[in-house]
């Protein structure tokens, strides 16, 4: 096999991580076994020690240059800190089929976004391909109601999608550091600052998980958000990046809700409602129209 066909599972794999870890952490919250916090802070504990037992085995440059220690940390705050938080919190109280499509809008921000620190103007298709997103997203947003443990449903999408723009400030103050360091040592570093983050927010939660009534298909899941969905996704995306660019890897992202819809449905028993089939197609119109540029990254 070569090296673009292994890159190119890479990425597939990849996104159907992400899709299984909508249902994983739906299931673990909704059955009360780990609360969202205490979730976040295993999931990003357990993902700085096995990066750094990686580098242990295939060691690289181990410090940040002075320099760049303050993007460092605003990349631990947007890409791990308020972007972990929020996305597990709001997909405990919305519905995985709601989250995978409002992460959707993400390259759609990070093109406004770095236009707008960038100081470049949009060209007119990615302003009426942001319009279409942002519909398609408050088509989701603001679906009121509860979901089926009484969860507030508003404000998980409004945590979803806050998440969804700190993600994208995230992905253009990661851009400059790409160029002078390997993804896999950012990565690395912005997971061990972000923990330290976000170890205030997650401790009470994890100190209250009663391990002893987490049945086996709870343990299964937690692997799965752990080390599919959290550590292998990072590095299997990393290496499809690498072998076959960022604008090649951002097109997969379309895949995600796919597999989300039908996982969740399958597992959660969710359903595919008429708004959402709209929302989905006004999203998807939205991320063509403005063009595969938008994931460059």
């Amino acid at each position: 096999m070569n090296k673009r066909t292994e890159a190119h599972l890479a990425l597939l794999f990849t996104n159907l991580f992400f899709a299984i870890n909508l249902s994983a952490v739906k299931y673990l919250t909704n059955h009360a076994f780990i609360q969202p916090f205490g979730l976040n802070l295993i999931r990003v504990g357990v993902s700085v020690i096995l990066f750094w037992i990686l580098f242990l085995f295939k060691p690289g440059e181990a410090g940040i240059k002075k320099q760049d220690i303050g993007a460092f940390v605003l990349c631990a705050i947007t890409g791990v800190a308020i972007n972990q938080l929020l996305f597990v919190k709001g997909l405990s109280m919305t519905y995985p089929i709601h989250a995978s499509l409002l992460m959707l809008t993400t390259p759609l921000f990070i093109t406004f976004i770095a236009a707008w620190l960038l100081k470049e103007t949009p060209s007119l298709p990615k302003f009426i391909g942001l319009g279409l997103g942002i519909t398609g997203a408050l088509l989701l947003i603001l679906n009121k109601g509860v979901d089926a443990k009484g969860q507030d449903v508003l404000l998980g999408n409004i945590f979803i999608i806050t998440n969804a723009i700190s993600y994208s400030f995230y992905f253009v103050l990661v851009k400059p550091l790409m160029q002078r360091y390997h993804p896999i040592h950012i990565i690395r570093w912005i997971f061990t600052l972000g923990f330290f983050m976000v170890l205030p927010f997650g401790w009470q939660e994890f100190t209250d998980i009663a391990w002893q009534q987490l049945n086996v298909l709870a343990y299964g899941n937690l692997a799965m958000i752990v080390i599919g969905g959290t550590f292998l996704a990072y590095l299997f995306n990393a290496y499809g990046i690498k072998v076959l660019g960022s604008a090649t890897a951002g097109t997969y992202i379309y895949t995600q809700p796919v597999m989300a819809a039908i996982i969740a449905m399958l597992f959660l028993g969710e359903q595919l409602s008429f708004y959402k089939v709209v929302a989905a197609i006004l999203i998807f119109a939205g991320l063509l129209i403005s063009n595969k540029s938008s994931f460059n990254a």
